[in-house]
């Protein structure tokens, strides 16, 4: 039996964010991931990217990987909101927050590679991969594990059992614990595309009745793109050749970026709406995907993970300084009430901008134009709406200060 005093079923960007953040304070920590790190090393064309909020900028910044990201992250420097075929706009900028920028857009590829990095120096972090969780008893005073590791059947024990492991965890399936679920009746397609007259560090968020047409910046002039479309549009819009596909973006999206050139194979993600009610359970707690997924607009999915990341390992380090129980009531009551706002507010904002804005209601159309040119003209309102999206409002824990949990903190 191997003895932890924290397990992470899932070292992706946000469960390998939790063993960075938690790295140094003394710490026995596994991190179970299914999925080697053997795929795009190399930069592409069409890489996934991320957009992070200035919020998710101060926690990477706190654990100690910006430096890696940074190079090759895009500035957001204003986002301009519209309403397609109508007259509401809003332009939001860094100087309605007071910061350099609204957020950023870096590649998965560089966050990945700074995150394994950063893993594989610290010695208090044991990374299991390729590993999977086959199964595990909750008792009252620990969670016993046993994970594939190779040809190696291994079991763990451990005070606290953090389930990152994405959108279709098994942690929270084996839990069945009650869970919002509902698909929209939209796919996004993603893809990346070059026009003639990029705007360094203009990302737009263009609302269709289809749903939001975000554009991101990237490195190099190019943008990611996010359609969101009707179900039964999807597989029309990847069948076209690249001319159509780039003519028919064209004509959604217009000419703000001059003409599109080039544009990178498409692939297209049913959207849906998953919401854990209680991820906070004996000796359990659900981050990330795990236990919330959200609608991409306004791109708040990934950075609320992180801000579950940043909480969660103030709580630990907290704890283990105490002496307390890592897994016990009063460290995870103390993580629920600080989380248990956050993740439902912003999911229930996600979801009404996903369904407000594609409803054709002429009171409502206009009551929404409205609401945008007045938030354009009332600079405390952009200020307000900055502060929400970049994950700066509220109480916030040291990582989403930019201050990193202190080594004084750790556990002798």
């Amino acid at each position: 039996m191997h003895e932890y005093d924290l397990v992470i079923i899932g070292g992706g960007l946000v469960g390998g964010s939790l063993a960075c953040a938690l790295s140094g304070c003394g710490l026995r920590i596994a991190v179970v991931e299914a999925v080697p790190a053997s795929a795009e090393h190399q930069p592409s064309y069409d890489e996934r990217v991320i957009a992070l909020s200035w919020g998710s900028r101060r926690i990477l910044e706190a654990i100690g990987v910006w430096p890696d990201i940074s190079p090759e992250a895009e500035p957001i420097r204003q986002v301009h909101v519209s309403d397609r075929g109508h007259c509401g706009f809003t332009r939001l900028g860094p100087g309605d927050a007071g910061v350099e920028a609204l957020g950023y857009v870096a590649p998965a590829r560089v966050m990945g590679a700074a995150i394994r990095s950063a893993l594989a120096l610290s010695p208090d972090v044991e990374l299991l991969c390729p590993a999977r969780l086959s199964e595990y008893r909750v008792a009252a005073d620990r969670v016993d594990i046993e994970v594939q590791h190779g040809d190696e059947h291994l079991r763990l024990t451990t005070p606290l059992l953090v389930a990152a492991d994405g959108g279709d965890s098994a942690v929270r399936q084996r839990l069945d614990l009650e869970t919002r679920d509902e698909r929209y009746a939209q796919d996004a397609i993603i893809t990346t595309v070059s026009p003639d007259r990029p705007r360094t560090g203009v990302a737009f968020e263009r609302f269709t009745d289809t749903g939001p047409l975000a554009l991101l910046p990237m490195t190099g002039g190019r943008y990611s793109v996010v359609w969101t479309c009707r179900g039964e549009e999807t597989s029309a819009l990847l069948a076209l050749s690249d001319d159509a596909f780039l003519e028919r973006l064209q004509a959604r999206f217009g000419y703000r970026l001059g003409r599109f050139q080039q544009v990178s194979p498409r692939r297209a993600y049913p959207l849906k709406l998953v919401l854990t009610r209680n991820p906070v359970q004996p000796r359990v707690v659900l981050i990330g995907n795990a236990a919330h997924t959200l609608h991409p607009v306004a791109g708040q999915g990934f950075n609320l993970g992180l801000r579950d990341v940043a909480a969660l390992a103030e709580v630990i380090a907290q704890s283990a300084r105490a002496g307390a129980d890592l897994g016990g009531p009063a460290a995870l009551s103390d993580y629920r009430n600080w989380r248990g706002s956050d993740q439902p507010s912003t999911a229930r904002l996600t979801d009404l901008l996903a369904r407000v804005f594609v409803n054709p209601w002429t009171p409502l159309r206009l009551a929404r134009n409205a609401a945008m040119l007045g938030l354009d003209l009332i600079p405390p309102a952009r200020h307000r709406v900055a502060q929400r999206f970049m994950g700066v409002g509220g109480r916030l824990p040291r990582l989403a200060c930019g201050v990193p949990l202190e080594k004084a903190d750790a556990r002798s």
